[in-house]
């Protein structure tokens, strides 16, 4: 997984100082082309690390499996 596009969990800052969390599914089509489906989680956090912690206690997350961009 070196490519950050392909990490399924991303961690972004948003305008308030919120830290959230978009879970991305990688599906390939039949021409090997990959589809990809982002979904914004409802929860907030205060730090990147509380958001590491949720993806690995709701979506068994591994290290490296993040990004920030």
């Amino acid at each position: 997984m070196s490519d950050p596009s392909s990490r399924p969990f991303l961690i972004n800052k948003d305008a308030d100082g919120n830290f959230r969390l978009t879970v991305r599914t990688t599906r390939y089509n039949s021409q090997g082309y990959p589809l990809v489906t982002s979904s914004l989680q409802e929860e907030f956090f205060k730090t990147a690390n509380a958001a590491r912690a949720f993806a690995v206690a709701n979506f068994n997350a591994k290290p490296g499996e993040y990004t920030t961009k």
